[in-house]
């Protein structure tokens, strides 16, 4: 709460998936970069590759969850221990890692997983035309009053959600990977069924006790 009173939004709102923990106190060996300064730059180098490493896993390990999609679970296991793997190596390995190549073959694989859960390849959004705006590609539903909306097993992959009205609605099977969903209203809303949410989607929208959330995400103090 002190955090948003000061106007650091930002720091509330951002998570790691765990990678500062496991630089800081693995790969580093629980040294800190403030007592080692001779480290601290390829420290914070590092960072950034494990910080997408382990939101790669994130997301790997909720398939791993999901039964509907029992068919990928032995090639997503296969790019999980890849991954968990390639977060154990040295500092210098860790920094000569194609981040990019792995972000393409999950993605495919998120891809899949999505139409399976779903049951379908895409869902339209049944909303009024007037609605329907695009940003850079992107469907830019910008402040928009979505509570009439069917967006169950919805494809809201990217969508920019920031300001949006979710209050009520229940979002189970809908694919909410890279949405933007800052400052989101998901008061009373069910997300327990998501696809692909994360904490800092959820620590960045504006919800309640009401709420619904899967069980790994946890409840923002600010809430």
């Amino acid at each position: 709460m002190e955090l948003k009173e000061e106007g650091l939004r930002g720091c509330l709102t951002y998570d790691c998936f765990g990678a500062g923990q496991q630089v800081s106190q693995n790969t580093y060996c629980g040294r800190n970069w403030m007592d080692f300064h001779e480290t601290s730059k390829q420290m914070f180098e590092v960072f950034m590759v494990m910080q997408q490493l382990y939101e790669l896993i994130w997301y790997l390990r909720e398939v791993q969850t999901l039964q509907e999609a029992k068919a990928l679970h032995k090639k997503t296991g296969s790019l999980l221990g890849t991954l968990e793997n390639l977060a154990q190596r040295s500092p210098d390995a860790i920094m000569q890692i194609d981040i990019d190549k792995h972000w393409g073959e999950v993605n495919d694989l998120l891809i899949r997983t999505s139409e399976i859960v779903r049951g379908r390849k895409n869902q339209e959004l049944s909303l009024p035309f007037k609605y329907k705006r695009n940003f850079m590609g992107r469907a830019d539903l910008f402040a928009t009053d979505l509570r009439e909306a069917n967006l169950t097993g919805a494809d809201l992959r990217g969508v920019c959600l920031i300001a949006a009205d979710l209050r009520g609605l229940e979002l189970k099977r809908t694919d909410l990977i890279g949405a933007d969903m800052r400052d989101a209203d998901i008061r009373e809303a069910d997300l327990s069924g998501s696809l692909f949410l994360t904490q800092s989607q959820v620590n960045s929208a504006i919800g309640d006790t009401d709420t619904k959330l899967p069980g790994v995400i946890l409840r923002p103090a600010q809430w």
